[in-house]
């Protein structure tokens, strides 16, 4: 699964330590997935691991067991295979105290074969991910609801290896004034900044005009804006971003719309435009990028990370506000 840097404007604990949060990710997934597929293929009942971790207090999850088994198929060639990693790691690379936010997966049906616990482990792991994305030791996040149903974002997750870094819809600080991107895919060897335009299924778009494009619905035409303008800013700023702090990595542009088409006559420099037609092999040559994590690829997350803007709270205060005990600060 890829490695979920920064989701919006949440506070991410790889901002605290870039170089040491992926390999301890990487670490806590893959034992907690020897552990289920050990428990599951010695014959025991469902699993369920104590808590491990620093909090003491559980957010809710979200009950998705019912999808689960309503969605019997073969994981084989659209998700990444947990019993491997791209990112080989030893007992030597871990520093710290081990993992300080638990995922212990809670199997309570017994699945009737090895990919379907695969599907249950790695959904639950999504969960976690999030979590595991807006929260440290000391603060964390509320998080809106509809990032646990984001469909791109679960399958960019779940199906891309772990040399990759996501940055979903980060809010950047340009000139002190945020601006929210749209995702942003670092792989070792190039960065994607990626727009989607996404709306009713099988819309058709055709860039006509420098600010609006024409989005055709069957027999209806809708003006929207030009979506290159957002994709160019990202681009800009990220491009900006490296330069400053001396990131040398190639960066790409990419207009996506994973259930419409655009007109074939579009072209524009430096920009690939990847539509119903053409999703599932683009997506599929993203998944295998056999290099390991590089120095560059850290480098160019880190330039990004120290220009995020960050809304968080101290553990402890609901919803971000203090209680009626808790002093205010300076006072």
């Amino acid at each position: 699964m890829a490695q979920l840097i920064k989701l919006q404007d949440y506070i991410s604990r790889y901002q605290l330590d870039l170089t040491r949060y992926p390999t301890q990710y990487v670490r806590l997934k893959r034992t907690q997935w020897e552990k289920v597929k050990q428990q599951w293929l010695s014959g025991g009942e469902p699993m369920a691991w104590e808590h491990f971790g620093e909090e003491e207090e559980q957010p809710k999850r979200f009950s998705i067991l019912k999808r689960w088994f309503a969605k019997k198929r073969s994981i084989q060639d659209d998700m990444e295979n947990v019993d491997g990693f791209q990112h080989p790691i030893s007992d030597t690379e871990e520093h710290g105290d081990g993992p300080d936010l638990s995922f212990e997966p809670k199997i309570i049906h017994r699945p009737s074969n090895l990919e379907e616990l695969k599907r249950m482990f790695l959904d639950q792991l999504f969960q976690f991910q999030i979590r595991w994305a807006s929260s440290t030791l000391l603060e964390q996040s509320n998080v809106d609801p509809r990032f646990y149903r984001d469909s791109f974002l679960k399958t960019v997750l779940q199906r891309l290896p772990d040399n990759y870094f996501v940055f979903y819809y980060p809010v950047i600080k340009v000139k002190n004034a945020p601006i929210e991107l749209d995702v942003i895919l670092l792989s070792p060897t190039e960065c994607l900044c990626i727009t989607l335009v996404e709306a009713e299924e099988d819309a058709f778009y055709v860039g006509d005009g420098e600010r609006f494009w024409t989005k055709k619905i069957g027999k209806r035409d809708v003006k929207i804006l030009n979506p290159l303008l957002q994709l160019n800013r990202m681009e800009m700023i990220v491009n900006q971003l490296f330069k400053h702090h001396q990131v040398e990595i190639p960066i790409r542009k990419i207009l996506l719309s994973r259930n419409g088409y655009f007109d074939r006559s579009m072209s524009h420099f430096n920009v690939q435009y990847v539509d119903k037609r053409g999703y599932s092999s683009w997506f599929l040559h993203l998944k295998y990028s056999p290099s390991p994590i590089k120095k560059n690829q850290f480098e160019a997350a880190q330039a990004i990370l120290n220009s995020v803007e960050t809304a968080a709270y101290p553990r402890g205060i609901r919803n971000g506000q203090k209680s009626e005990e808790q002093p205010e600060s300076g006072s």
